[in-house]
């Protein structure tokens, strides 16, 4: 059965404010490396073994998953 693992965050000239909140907060925890954090969203959906997985997922991110406007997206596809 394959498995989609779909990784979706914000483009990068997008200003993240979740991932600027969590900077800050990491920085006042005492880890001042920190130069940056992005927040996104991780999905795994199990498909059927007939079909195109890609054109599948392809089409879930364009239609639902991901906001092309403002989001980019990409994936991986297995065999598990």
């Amino acid at each position: 059965m394959p498995k989609a693992r779909i990784y979706i965050t914000l483009k990068p000239s997008l200003l993240d404010a979740q991932g600027r909140v969590l900077e800050n907060a990491l920085r006042q925890l005492g880890f001042e490396t920190v130069q940056g954090v992005r927040v996104g969203k991780y999905l795994e959906v199990d498909l059927q073994p007939d079909g195109d997985p890609h054109a599948q997922i392809e089409a879930m991110c364009q239609k639902l998953l991901a906001n092309p406007v403002i989001e980019q997206y990409r994936y991986e596809v297995s065999d598990s």
